[in-house]
């Protein structure tokens, strides 16, 4: 039974297609733009159409963008011999918090996952062999996610990397700062193990 008008249902519907927000969610955004002024609402409405229509991808590395190259590769204070490879743009923008890196990045949009129909045609692998082939990079840097489909892709990319004697790393899964060891799960230890450094 529906409770509430058919344009508060509408907005509902709206937030709840949004990938993390639940109908409990959408219903508490939906009722809280209700109770926001007419410009307020207005100027949301502005900053989202506004970002659809300016943002794009980048079309060296695919990360998303307002001006081609992006900013990263425009830059000339970046180390364009290393390549750090991503999945998806919020990837690249969590390594760049880091303040740690300062190479070159490709975003694959995705990993591969044959039982949802995504295989290299469906990334931006091509693209990456592409950049791989001008001879300027000679380091890349994997970093998928922790997952099946990260593992798979990672494996897929090391196989068509490593025949062009490029050096092929990945960066180490281990336990996260501020956790206990007795809470990790045998593969997060086995892995932080594995990817032990000398000190």
């Amino acid at each position: 039974m529906q409770f509430t008008s058919n344009a508060i249902e509408s907005v509902i519907e709206s937030f709840s297609s949004l990938p993390t927000i639940g109908r409990k969610t959408a219903q508490r955004l939906a009722l809280h733009l209700l109770r926001q002024s007419d410009e307020e609402v207005a100027k949301l409405a502005h900053a989202l159409l506004d970002m659809k229509r300016k943002v794009r991808y980048c079309s060296v590395c695919f990360n998303l963008t307002e001006t081609d190259p992006c900013a990263i590769c425009a830059s000339q204070r970046r180390n364009r011999s290393m390549l750090c490879v991503v999945e998806e743009p919020n990837d690249l923008m969590a390594v760049e918090r880091t303040n740690d890196y300062f190479g070159m990045y490709h975003v694959l949009h995705g990993a591969l996952n044959p039982l949802e129909g995504i295989g290299p045609n469906e990334l931006k692998i091509h693209e990456l062999l592409e950049r791989l082939g001008t001879g300027e990079i000679s380091e890349v840097i994997l970093a998928t996610n922790p997952n099946v489909e990260g593992e798979v892709t990672t494996q897929y990319l090391t196989k068509l990397i490593k025949p062009l004697g490029i050096r092929v790393s990945r960066i180490a899964r281990g336990i996260p700062m501020g956790s206990d060891l007795e809470f990790a799960d045998d593969a997060t230890i086995a892995r932080a193990l594995q990817g032990r450094v000398e000190l």
